[in-house]
């Protein structure tokens, strides 16, 4: 999520993308030589009147304003923690009980409330809902903690930054575990809140602390915490940067000597060769730190995408990463394997984006398959070797929207709110149910999944669905 919008042509769904790690020792070149699609007219930065020159965090330190609410923390369990869930995978352990159909107005909507012009997804945490919001009419990055219950408002914590419309405001998704909730704002503003209280730990400018440059749409990349520390991929002077998550104090910090900037992609934690380690998709190449200190473990300069790079790095078995992007990127298989002398890297296969990519949103690994919605707007189903084994077909389209993975559940969205529940097998593209669940249009943030809630939103509405069948499970 992170998100770097896009919009869809006026003929075709090509589309600019909305909304994570590390440098290396050894590196081994590829780079993606993707077959063009038609060219469509495409949304660029600054077609809202937002340019590089506006583009800048706020000087001096960043300090908030906490109000406190009267919503209460819901005692249904059931969490969604970080961007792409639980395990940063996009799958929810959920899912397997719901009912096939829904009723012909759509599955119940338990709330719905007005957000400030975005694309963030929400955590959800204890029975806290977790939002990155914007308030226009204060110029304030708003972060919110909502009742799953009914979403009334528990607590704002709200500091000043001038943020103008550039295809909406917010992109990330918070990350809270225990103690802390980290939030990464448009400009680059990174805050630590404690996650019951709302009270301010800490915060990081990214721009004015470390060189980082505010990319075109407004910073995508979404937050991790990782055995107790925050990690972040800031660019400028550090490429990568991990601090303590309770008084932000560094860690470790990756030199740039190269000047790899910030994308709008968020950093993957994996597991490669026995050792855990960060990788992240910057400006011009792909990244591997150490978990543990930081110590480069390899890097590439043949993946790289230079207006949007926007979807994480999607592991797809031992030592395997699937990359992928939209303008004519394409996709490619990358094989990681760990040596005597260090890691060996090389590329063992390549797809044009008429056989897959992803404009905006990560693919998904599950059971085997890969699960995406490729440039043009198809849901598509790959093997791991990335043979398609199906499509949605061209009267499917989704769009830039995104997907989930629930139990034996796909839902993915379309641009319009319009939510699909599919069966996730590699057995065929086999819908269940489908209804507007929106009202408005750029459908476009991460679908959270809590038990049987489901929390969506377009550019400017949150809504709480049960797809529990209104059974209200404890799950």
């Amino acid at each position: 999520m992170g998100f770097a919008p896009m919009k869809l042509g006026n003929l075709t769904a090509l589309l600019i993308p909305v909304a994570v790690a590390i440098a290396g020792v050894t590196a081994i070149a590829w780079w993606m030589h993707a077959t063009a699609v038609p060219a469509v007219p495409m949304r660029l930065p600054g077609a809202d009147g937002v340019t590089a020159a506006t583009a800048t965090g706020t000087v001096g330190a960043i300090h908030g304003v906490l109000n406190v609410g009267d919503g209460q923390p819901s005692a249904r369990l059931g969490e969604w923690p970080q961007f792409r869930g639980p395990n940063r995978t996009g799958v929810a352990g959920v899912g397997a009980g719901w009912p096939a159909s829904w009723p012909t107005n759509g599955p119940r909507a338990m709330w719905s409330l007005t957000v400030g012009e975005g694309h963030a997804g929400a955590a959800v945490w204890q029975g806290r809902v977790y939002l990155l919001d914007y308030d226009r009419e204060r110029h304030r990055d708003a972060v919110r903690c909502l009742s799953l219950d009914d979403g009334r408002e528990i607590w704002r914590y709200a500091y000043p930054v001038d943020v103008k419309r550039n295809h909406g405001m917010s992109r990330t998704v918070p990350a809270v575990t225990n103690g802390l909730v980290v939030t990464l704002g448009p400009k680059c503003h990174v805050t630590a809140l404690d996650p019951l209280t709302g009270e301010r730990r800490w915060s990081i400018d990214l721009v004015r602390e470390y060189g980082a440059t505010v990319p075109p749409w407004y910073a995508g990349q979404c937050p991790l915490i990782d055995g107790g520390r925050v990690i972040l991929a800031p660019g400028g002077t550090a490429l990568l940067l991990a601090v303590d998550g309770l008084t932000g104090a560094v860690v470790w910090s990756v030199p740039n000597p190269r000047g790899w900037k910030m994308t709008h992609s968020s950093i993957l934690p994996v597991e490669i060769g026995g050792r855990r380690q960060y990788v992240y998709c910057a400006s011009e190449g792909v990244v591997s730190v150490a978990a543990e200190d930081g110590a480069v473990l390899w890097s590439t300069t043949e993946w790289k995408i230079g207006i949007a790079n926007v979807p994480t790095p999607v592991a797809v078995g031992p030592g395997r990463l699937l990359l992928s992007g939209g303008y004519n990127a394409g996709a490619a298989l990358l094989n990681v394997e760990a040596g005597a002398t260090g890691y060996a890297v090389r590329v063992t296969a390549r797809f044009p984006p008429t056989l897959f990519g992803a404009d905006q949103q990560t693919p998904i690994f599950y059971n085997g398959a890969i699960y995406g919605v490729r440039p043009g707007g198809e849901l598509v189903c790959l093997d791991a070797a990335g043979k398609v084994l199906w499509s949605s077909g061209p009267a499917n389209r989704y769009g830039l929207g995104p997907y989930v993975v629930a139990g034996d559940r796909l839902l993915v969205m379309n641009d319009s709110g319009r939510l699909t529940m599919l069966r996730a097998s590699p057995a065929g593209f086999e819908r269940l149910a489908e209804a507007q669940v929106l009202p408005g249009h750029d459908a476009w943030g991460p679908m959270a999944v809590a038990g049987d809630f489901v929390i969506v939103r377009d550019l400017t509405t949150l809504t709480c669905l049960d797809l529990g069948g209104g059974k209200d499970r404890q799950l």
